[in-house]
């Protein structure tokens, strides 16, 4: 039996919740999910840091592809407290499935309504990860958006492992309640998981290029092609380079033609 389709019965799986190619998607809008780690967060203060911190992954095709060949990524992601549908890929096997996710949940996006929950409930942010001075830049324009949120500390650090303790200690002293990691997938999300039994903090999410995007150096498509799923087709337009990651796209479509059906069934 192939090892996704193992995968897919093996790892716990709620009824809001799908396997596409054997990487699991939670089937929940922005708002459950947010709803969801403002209770993470609650359980974590109420309990004295008692609680683990718990993992956010927001995923896409080029992050189900790279599970097929990679078993500590699809671990990392179907062990995850909550598995978000970024792309619009995601999205739309969900629906060939036949159990649709509500709507596409970027990274992004979460962050800066996180951003808002976070200002008014007084939860405390840090922002790892990115080029240097990025993740400042974001900070400052999550502050002007969200007013009253606290941003615990910034640092672009690495996800190399001789850097973890060092990175651990920064974030300790900071007071963090919720670490957000832009290393890009899937060092970000392994570089979680590696170190969730020891992150103080209530959540860990990996949030890829959302600094670039908040920080405004990178421009983010217009809102309509967001709307309509061609956010791919504005960034391929910007960064022509992304064409060799694009490739996982038609490679998506024809595995979940023919295995996904067969194996959500099976």
């Amino acid at each position: 039996m192939p090892v996704q389709q193992l995968e897919s019965m093996t790892q716990p799986c709620s009824p809001q919740s799908i396997y596409v190619l054997g990487v699991r998607v939670d089937r929940l809008s922005q708002q459950q999910a947010l709803d969801r780690i403002e209770q993470i967060i609650t359980q974590r203060r109420a309990g004295g840091d008692a609680e683990p911190c718990q993992q956010v992954v927001t995923i896409n095709t080029e992050f189900v592809m790279a599970a097929q060949r990679n078993p500590a990524f699809r671990r990392a992601i179907n062990e995850a407290a909550l598995v978000l549908p970024d792309g619009i890929g995601v999205v739309w096997a969900t629906h060939y499935l036949g159990q649709p996710a509500p709507e596409r949940v970027t990274g992004t996006d979460t962050l800066e309504a996180l951003a808002k929950r976070s200002a008014a409930s007084g939860y405390r942010l840090y922002l790892l990860g990115a080029a240097p001075g990025v993740a400042g830049a974001a900070g400052s324009y999550l502050r002007e958006v969200a007013p009253g949120l606290e941003i615990a500390g910034t640092y672009a650090g690495s996800p190399a492992p001789d850097q973890e303790d060092a990175i651990i200690e920064r974030i300790k002293t900071a007071r963090a309640d919720v670490l957000c990691v832009a290393y890009g997938a899937p060092a970000q999300d392994l570089w979680i998981r590696r170190n969730l039994s020891r992150l103080p903090v209530a959540v860990a999410m990996g949030v890829g290029g959302a600094y670039d995007f908040l920080s405004g150096r990178q421009r983010r498509a217009p809102r309509i092609m967001r709307r309509t799923g061609l956010e791919w087709l504005y960034r391929l337009y910007r960064q022509p380079w992304r064409w060799r990651r694009m490739t996982a796209i038609p490679q998506f479509l024809v595995l979940l033609g023919l295995r996904g059906r067969k194996q959500n069934h099976d």
